[in-house]
Parts: structure tokens; sequence; C-alpha cells
């Protein structure tokens, strides 16, 4: 048996959440404020039959393992190993992973690591290398810093690190599986993919090397080039330099998070530790996981530039969906944080960070700039957006105040704005309801609650019918399962899906229960049909608006058959809703 379904037998939900709230039982359920949200009025529902919990205020739900990973801010392994130990079930060595993966996963480190040895010697050991260094000296990185932070060359030539690992006789299909080679045309084997950069090692929090990023000497493209995913390496999922910042970034309870190595490399020489970089890429979900993990409080400084003004943009709607109140830090003249702390040094950079922007005051500023204040509807589609934004903080508290803030800054009745904000909200629960389509939703309730209905609906199900819905990827789990003759755990698709669909999942599982029936299924999957056709329908309409006058008449007779040829499968579809309804 596997680990995690140990623990489900053991575990009980009611207990766990009771841990975090008071719980009280009302009917069949249990019910108490929000631990992830403040309230006044318990929306917090935990079902002990269904071992599912979900909050009808802001969304969040789940089972065990969503639970503690949302409250301890928790990976799912770590979650897995949190219940194990607090149930004092013995971990196996090898939990969920195959000794097929280990061993690759193994290999891949230990390439790494050979890696770093190699690019460490081209750094300091070669004529090109030289280069690299009086790169990094002209960008002020001191000797020092290159050591602590590993930082290495790979040549400018196409296969000096694979002519390296066959020397040591590692293939180049294992290259290419840690990230290291690129596959040649016409199997003409392996080539680099690193030439011509100064390296930056990428370490796990534990310090293993998982890959590595490179910035170009000979001015190619791209600037920065990473490594590809691998099975050791997801570059949304961490924080360059989070190995050798943790300890800095716990004391200060903050994390400055900047966009490139050497912004990193920068901040960390000037003794401004506790700093992490996205690794060039826009902030991801997974990655303010782990800063909320690690530090109550972030500081974003991204380059002054158009993208990385965008980019901030982004992260904060990201921080306020996550409960984080994100500061911003915009460098005078478009500086990054390299060239600004390297011109003018620590104290001053630190300065500027006690200036720096709330989250609210960063968007105004930014939005400001596309739209005309003195207009009255553009003014008022500014509002708006800034309301949304705002409405996915979780923390009414914090809400109220950056609402009091929007009405100083902008000069809008701050009344008006709280109007405003209540009406554009509506209740999540109903929100929820409107996340799936009714007869989607009913059709997943009859699937995921069991029973001889499931089987039916899996044999008649089309999936063309759910193309843009947000079931398809449920569905698909299911009917993989079904096709593989391998019985359905609702666990398990908890474990494969995106957190906000296991949320909404976990919602409409904890409703009222309503009868269902064969008719009532049919009717369903008749709503689906109609809805695919009618939008095929009109995307041939649209297309038939579109064709010019002289187009080939057999293209528009041909779209016209299909138009017709729809309209009778609508009418065939409407005519099938109506008598399920009324047999129903």
């Amino acid at each position: 048996m596997e680990i995690t379904e140990q623990i489900r037998q053991v575990a009980d939900i009611v207990e766990l959440a009771s841990g975090y709230t008071t719980l009280k039982k009302r009917g069949s359920k249990h019910v108490g404020l929000c631990p992830f949200h403040s309230e006044k009025t318990p929306s917090f529902t935990v079902d002990e039959v269904k071992q599912l919990f979900h909050c009808f205020g802001c969304g969040v739900g789940g089972d065990i393992f969503s639970l503690v990973m949302q409250k301890e801010s928790l990976t799912f392994p770590e979650s897995v190993k949190f219940l194990a130990e607090k149930y004092r079930i013995p971990l196996p060595r090898q939990t969920r992973v195959s000794p097929e993966v280990l061993k690759v996963e193994e290999k891949i480190f230990k390439i790494n690591e050979m890696a770093l040895v190699h690019f460490r010697n081209n750094l300091g050991r070669t004529q090109e290398g030289e280069k690299a260094l009086d790169y990094l000296r002209k960008r002020n990185i001191t000797e020092k810093t290159i050591e602590e932070l590993k930082i290495g060359y790979a040549q400018n030539a196409w296969d000096a690190a694979v002519s390296y690992f066959r020397g040591k006789n590692i293939p180049g299909e294992l290259l290419e599986k840690a990230g290291l080679a690129v596959p040649g045309q016409k199997d003409k084997g392996s080539y680099d993919r690193f030439r011509g950069r100064i390296i930056f090692p990428i370490f796990s929090q534990k310090g293993r090397i998982m890959a590595f990023g490179g910035r170009t000497i000979f001015e190619a493209d791209p600037k920065y080039l990473n490594s590809p995913e691998t099975p050791v390496y997801s570059k949304g999922k961490e924080l360059y330099g989070l190995n050798f910042s943790l300890e800095a970034v716990r004391q200060a309870g903050e994390i400055i998070l900047v966009e490139g190595y050497l912004d990193f490399a920068s901040l960390y020489q000037a003794g401004i530790r506790n700093c992490v970089a996205s690794l060039g890429t826009a902030l991801t979900q997974q990655q303010v996981y782990l800063v909320r993990r690690f530090a109550p409080r972030i500081l974003i400084n991204y380059d002054g530039d158009t993208a990385g003004l965008s980019a901030a943009a982004r992260a904060v709607s990201l921080c306020f969906e996550n409960g984080i109140m994100p500061r911003i830090l915009v460098l005078p003249e478009k500086n990054d944080p390299d060239l600004y702390v390297r011109k003018q040094g620590a104290e001053r950079y630190l300065k500027l960070a006690e200036k720096s922007l709330s989250g609210l005051e960063f968007l105004i500023a930014y939005l400001k700039r596309s739209y005309r204040l003195d207009v009255p509807e553009e003014k008022a589609r500014l509002v708006g957006s800034l309301i949304r934004e705002l409405d996915k903080i979780p923390d009414p508290v914090a809400k109220s105040e950056y609402l009091r803030q929007m009405s100083n800054d902008l000069n809008v009745d701050e009344h008006l704005l709280r109007g405003l904000a209540q009406q554009d909200k509506r209740p999540n629960d109903q929100e929820g309801a409107s996340f799936f389509l009714l007869a989607e939703k009913r059709l997943l309730q009859m699937v995921l609650e069991g029973g001889p209905l499931r089987d039916w609906i899996v044999d008649n199900l089309n999936l063309d019918y759910l193309q843009d819905l947000k079931s398809k990827e449920v569905f698909q789990f299911i009917l993989g399962r079904e096709k593989n003759k391998k019985p359905f755990q609702y666990q398990e698709l908890q474990e494969q899906m995106d957190p906000q669909i296991k949320s909404q999942l976990s919602r409409i599982l904890l409703e009222k229960p309503q009868a269902s029936s064969l008719s009532q299924a049919q009717a369903c999957l008749a709503k689906l049909y109609h809805d695919h056709v009618d939008k095929k329908r009109k995307e041939i309409r649209r297309q038939l608006d579109r064709s010019p006058k002289n187009e080939l008449n057999e293209k528009i007779n041909q779209l016209n058959r299909d138009l017709q040829k729809l309209t009778a499968e609508l009418c065939r579809s409407a005519r099938g809703i109506a008598e399920n309804e009324n047999n129903g």
C-alpha cells in the first residue's frame, strides 16, 4: 500500500483542521472560521465522510494534503512527510519514485557536479576563461564572490563539454537529459548547450547542483541562457540563490526579489544577503509559495525597463492572490539592481528600499500611464482595474486599508470606492458555482460520487464536447484510468489537478447532495453537445461573414452546407434536451 493511502486511512481531516481553527458540528459537516483569511461569519466547511474541506469565502479547498500544504507552506512531498511523522507512519526510502527514475536523477546530479568542475577549470585555467574573468572584474565581481557562488565558464566551442564527458565515458544522450547538450541534426551526435558563457550553477536548498545559467561574453543571442526542464530541475519552481541566502532571509523576515544572476551577485557581494533571483522568468505561483514559506514580506526589484515593470505588475497581482503584501522598488534612471549597487553602493540602495512603493501605489503609477485621468470615463476604467486587483486580496482589513489609500491617491470618494468594491465582488460560492457550467458540474458530481451512473457517463462522454471547458482535464484523467482498466480514486485526481480546479472540485462535492437519475445525466450530456454544436455553427457564420465576395464559390457553398447540417443537429439536440427535462 502506498504511503499516501496509509496516511489517508489513519488521518482525520476534522482533527487536522481543528488544529488551525475551532470547528462546530452542523448537520453532517463541521464549520468554523477560515484559517486562510479573516472573516466574521464561518464559511470554512469540513466533510468528515468525504475527508474534504472548502472555504466558501476565499475559495480554498481540497483534501488532507492540500490543507497541510496550504497552511504549512509545504510542497506535496513535504506534506506527505509531515503527516507521516505526525501519525508515526514509517516513510519508505523511495516514496512514489521508481528505482529507475531515482537512478537517472542521481546520474544527472553527478553529471552536474562534474560539469561544474569542468566550468570552474575553464574560468581559471584557459585563455578564454581569462576573458570571462576580465568581464566579471569589470562588473566589480570579486574573486571571493566568484568562489562563493561557484561561478565558471563554458568555452566558445561546439563540443568542449561533450568531449570532456566523452573522455569520462558519459554518452551525449545522458548529457541531453541533464540539459548540458543539444541533439545535433541528422544524427550527428550532440553539441554543447552553453558556449562562450559565464556559468552560474543553480543549487537546490540542500546544496545540490540542479542546473546552470549562462551569460554570453560574445554578445550572442540570447544574452542569458538557462538549462531546460530536466528530471531534477523545473525553472518555475526554484529561486536562484536561496541556498546561499536562506538564513539571512529568515533573519530579515523579508525576501528581495531580483531578476538575474548578476543582480543577485552584486547585492549578495554588497552584504545585502536576503535576496534571490527569479531566474529571468515572470514570478510563478510555485515561487510565491517558496517566498511565503520562508518570509512574510517581499520586496520586488526588477529592472526599470518596460519588460521589468510589466513583470513587476504581474508579480503584485500574484502576491495579492496569495495574501502577501508586496513592496516594489523602482530604481532611478531605469537602473537594474546590479548597476545601481555598483555605482551608488549598498547604503543608498537600502535607503531607497525603505522608500519603496506598496503594491497598490506601484499599480496605480504603472496603470496611470495607460489612462488619461482628465477624462472621466478613462479614470473610471482605471478605478475598475484596480478594484479587480484588490478583490484578489483575501484579508478584508488589508483590502479596506488599500481602498482608503486608493481614495487618497486618485482623489475619488472613499465611500464610492467601497460601494464599487462591494458591487464588483460576487460571493465566492456564486463565483465557484459559475466556474463550471451547470450541466458540466452535475456530470462531475455524478461521476465523482460513484455509482452506476458513473459507468454510463464515462461510456457516453465525448471529450470534444468539453473542448473549452474547465472540466476537460478532470474527465480526461478519469477516462484514461477507465481505458487502462485501473480503478479510479478521487485522491489520485486531487494529486494530479491544478490547485484552482482541485479547490472547485472540493466545493461542488461539499454541496448538498441532489438526487441523480439517468434522464438527468442524458440531459446534461445533451446540453454540452448542444453548446458544442452551437459554437461550431457560430464559427462558420463568422467565417462566412469574413469571406470576400470574390472568394471561390465552392468554399462558400461548403461552409453553407456545414452550417445547414449543424443547424439541423442543433435542433435535434434542443428537442433531446426538452424531452429529457420533461421525462426527468
